[in-house]
This record gives C-alpha cells, structure tokens and sequence, in this order.
C-alpha cells in the first residue's frame, strides 16, 4: 500500500527537502520530527507528502487537520486518540490511516512502544493552511 500512495502521489508532486515539523499548542514530545518528501499546489489545493518519526514513548500533541490526512505505518506502532480520551485506532507497520478533518475531530497518535514510529502521510489541504492546527488537551490523562 506504502508504493502505491507514493506512487498515486507521485504524478502531482515535485521532490523538495526542509527540516522539522511545527511546534502544538500541546507540544509534541522530545524528538518528534517531520521531514517533507514533496509538495505540490493544484488549484487551491496543496499535496503534501511528509515523514514523521515519533521516538518511543512520545506523541504528536493534540491537533486537528484542515483538510483529510492519508498515512502509511513504514515502522513501529501508531496507537490513535480521539477528544473522547479513547484509542479509535492502532495501527502497524503497513497500516494504513485515513483521519478525518476539521475542528470537530481533535486527535492524538502517540507511540506507545519500544521502537521508533515512522509514519509517511500524504496532507491534502486548502492552498496555505498548515499541517495541524494546535488544540488544547480536551481533558485526556496524557498528553
């Protein structure tokens, strides 16, 4: 599945290379990265393809999306949290994640286990929105 968003992507992408992700209003742990692969406006619409690396035992921070995000598991373990506090997904090595957009679905992915987790997610946004917006911990026990 890994090959084939790549290769979905790859028609509508030019390869550029940057450094780390932006920071959430409640931090992503120590060691959180993302590196982008590529990126390519259509219309309005910017296709984004990034890697991101959640070290053992952190977490994204709580953030929501503008537009629907598509991930790839390429290592380790994704264990997903919805505003409810509960896991609405865990998802594995060649696991795919569709998550759902807008204010209304605030979330975490946090790396619960003992190896890196490595993600390759395709970001389809309105031209110029960032790739999270920050949201405050609605009430869970873990950030």
């Amino acid at each position: 599945m890994r090959t084939s968003l790549r290769a979905g992507v790859a028609g509508v992408v030019a390869v550029v290379c940057v450094g780390p992700a932006a920071a959430h209003a409640t931090p992503g742990g120590p060691g959180v990265t993302a590196r982008l692969i590529a990126q390519k406006t259509v219309g309005d619409t910017d296709y984004t393809l990034r890697e991101i690396t959640v070290p053992p035992g952190q977490a994204t921070g709580w953030h929501y999306h503008d537009g629907p995000v598509y991930a790839v598991v390429k290592e380790g373990t994704l264990t997903h949290f919805d505003s409810t506090c509960a896991s609405d997904g865990v998802y594995r090595k060649g696991g795919v994640i569709q998550e759902p957009y807008g204010p209304s679905y605030v979330h975490i992915g946090r790396n619960l286990g003992s190896t890196p987790l490595v993600l390759e997610a395709l970001y389809v946004l309105p031209h110029g929105s960032p790739f999270a917006e920050d949201a405050p911990n609605p009430g869970c026990p873990f950030e």
